[in-house]
């Protein structure tokens, strides 16, 4: 089952951001680009690794018109103490969601019941609350904060510019191509 172009259902849960507990819906969410960002859980091995490199990005993001919304089954509280505890999480900036009933996980297809985890899955949301892209990860594969900044900014252009798609590679400012029966085959 594709989830392109499917709509983020409504949520609230707890998060944890820059020292404060805070509620973030779909409400507060609305109207900008997002990226839901799940992880299987904090005091790992890779997780930090990963929200580290998002972090160090993170202002690129937000110059980019976009949150960063990282997930995980762990309770707000737990996100509060690894940030306490570790000086990679503490200097994480876009807020930590605590999706401890399950709903966000079970909403994006990335839990693991038996395991009470998520699946590493990266949704790209544009403002209307649709997603336009995504990928999954087993939980032993770390990802690459600046790829998934190139797949916003490909999301976002794609989406201004709907005449032209995005070659392989493709970095803004770079050449586009514009679908027409003269590129058939020409490729």
């Amino acid at each position: 089952m594709s989830f392109i172009e499917k709509k983020v259902e409504p949520f609230e849960v707890d998060a944890y951001q820059n020292g404060e507990f805070i509620r973030v819906t779909d409400q507060s969410a609305a109207g900008k680009w997002k990226i839901f960002f799940f992880y299987p859980a904090d005091f790992t091995f890779v997780c930090p690794t990963e929200l580290g490199d998002l972090a160090d990005h993170y202002e690129e993001f937000r110059e980019a018109g976009c949150e960063i919304y990282s997930v995980s089954t762990d309770s707000h509280f737990v996100h509060k103490a690894w940030a306490d505890a570790s000086d990679t999480i503490k200097k994480i900036k876009y807020p930590m969601l605590s999706d401890a009933a399950w709903n966000l996980s079970r909403q994006f297809d990335v839990l693991v019941e038996e395991a009470g985890q998520a699946l590493r899955g990266t949704f790209i949301v544009d403002p209307d609350g649709m997603i336009q892209a995504y990928e999954i990860h087993n939980m032993g594969i770390g990802r690459n904060a600046k790829e998934l900044l190139r797949k916003l900014q490909a999301a976002q252009f794609v989406r201004e510019h709907g005449d032209q798609v995005c070659p392989a590679k493709w970095e803004p400012g770079a050449e586009t191509l514009k679908p027409s029966l003269d590129l058939v085959g020409m490729l």
